[in-house]
């Protein structure tokens, strides 16, 4: 359950809840306790309605809100580092962006995602 949660970006709680609902399906293990499949998992995200915020829905899914906590500017480029939960996201942007976003440590920035190339990884051991 709290992999599941993890892997949601929700808490365990919140899992427990949407299981009890019936709306994620679960099993028991030889001890009881609850587990989500991977391809349980898949479905539920899979039905989820599209990203939206502020009335807008946007192509790009993979979005990233959470804490800037680098900034280095130069005479052309920036770098902004955010960390959004366990998430590590380092965007190189033109110095004028970061200036127009006025972009300081300590605020919150959400980074949107969309690339070309896209590298899938799985854990060795599961």
């Amino acid at each position: 359950m709290s992999k599941a949660a993890d892997l949601l970006g929700v808490s365990v709680d919140t899992v427990r809840r949407w299981t009890d609902d019936g709306r994620l399906a679960t099993t028991r293990t030889s001890g009881g306790h609850r587990e989500v499949e991977g391809h349980e998992l898949a479905r539920f995200l899979s039905e989820q309605p599209a990203a939206v915020s502020d009335g807008i829905v946007r192509s790009a899914r993979n979005r990233f809100t959470g804490l800037v906590v680098r900034v280095e500017r130069d005479g052309l480029t920036a770098i902004v580092e955010i960390q959004a939960g366990s998430h590590r996201i380092v965007s190189l942007m033109t110095r004028d962006a970061a200036d127009e976003l006025a972009l300081e440590v300590g605020d919150v920035a959400t980074a949107s995602v969309k690339a070309t190339n896209i590298v899938v990884e799985i854990p060795l051991e599961v």
